[in-house]
């Protein structure tokens, strides 16, 4: 999720302050990822620093106003027509965790798919009460914080899927005999290797012979 890209669009439509940020930022996505005051004052940081929000007017209360600069409107206008890319390649640290835990010996992986199941399945319930808790189905904030929920559900019911085929595959896995141990590798790696004692010698001889 990009805080800095949300937090510049929320700008684009006039100056807050960091606290009145957050306030926006959490009435726009239902409070699904909240946001504390240090994380908005970072970013804002981080945002004057690279030109898109400048500081302006200083309340009688002493809350500082930002303003989105040129610059931070461009920005805005090339997040809001570029496509949200998930790379192939991305650290999902649930897949992750799974493809250590088939490699360890006395990893008890059928367990680890049910404690995740579980948790999967709480969290899809609260998601799902959130989602029929009351509130103005007219308004565009109930419309924005449904759009986030909705996505939330979807994940989480994935997330299940998901578990369930990883269950099949150990089953499989178990009855073929590939669910086995890894050991480490005997081979040594060619990076990362220590320099070999005098391995140096003809390019110190070679300095020493230019000085």
């Amino acid at each position: 999720m990009s805080i800095r890209q949300s937090l510049l669009a929320i700008l684009d439509q006039g100056p807050c302050y960091g606290y009145q940020l957050r306030l926006e930022f959490e009435r726009r996505t239902g409070a699904t990822w909240p946001l504390n005051v240090g994380q908005i004052y970072s970013t804002l940081d981080r945002l004057e620093r690279d030109g898109l929000v400048a500081k302006g007017d200083t309340s009688e209360q002493g809350h500082v106003y930002y303003a989105i600069t040129d610059a931070g409107r461009q920005e805005v206008a090339e997040w809001l027509g570029s496509p949200v890319t998930r790379s192939a390649a991305s650290r999902d640290e649930l897949a992750i965790k799974f493809a250590i835990a088939v490699t360890l010996p006395g990893a008890d992986v059928g367990a680890i798919v049910q404690v995740q199941r579980a948790a999967s399945l709480r969290a899809l319930q609260d998601l799902t009460r959130a989602k029929n808790a009351t509130g103005d189905p007219d308004s565009v904030e109930h419309l924005a914080g449904m759009l986030v929920l909705d996505s939330l559900i979807f994940q989480a019911e994935a997330d299940v899927r998901w578990l369930d085929h990883v269950e099949n595959r150990l089953t499989r896995a178990a009855a073929s005999g590939a669910l086995a141990p890894l050991p480490l590798s005997t081979e040594t790696p060619k990076r990362g290797r220590p320099v070999r004692a005098g391995a140096g010698t003809a390019a110190d001889g070679q300095t020493s012979a230019r000085r």
